[in-house]
């Protein structure tokens, strides 16, 4: 455990630096239009960062102690195969019901 006061100094640290990263978008670039590059590169930022979210649930879920499960790969499978037809509901929607289908099945 930690003292007080480094807990309190890190967790005020960490804060300013939370707040400086988002007013340094909102904030400052709040009111401006975006140049066409950037705008580009930002449309990418989903694509990458929601399959780092979620690939480590579907390869080893806390649920089964780390342990590969055929349910929620078909489950994430069959929402792939649906979101690459572009619809993002759908995709949540096919996993969902992929995945309480085999587990009630299962």
């Amino acid at each position: 455990m930690i003292d007080n006061t480094t807990f309190w100094t890190l967790t005020i640290a960490l804060g300013l630096g939370t707040f400086a990263i988002r007013f340094s978008f909102l904030g400052l670039l709040g009111g401006r239009e975006l140049p066409e590059w950037a705008l580009l590169h930002l449309r990418y930022v989903g694509v990458a960062v929601f399959p780092a979210l979620f690939t480590p649930l579907v390869l080893w879920p806390d649920a089964t102690d780390g342990d590969m499960d055929p349910v929620r790969i078909i489950a994430a499978i069959a929402a792939f195969l649906v979101g690459l037809r572009g619809s993002v509901i759908g995709a949540i929607i096919a996993g969902m019901g992929t995945f309480y289908a085999l587990a009630f099945i299962l």
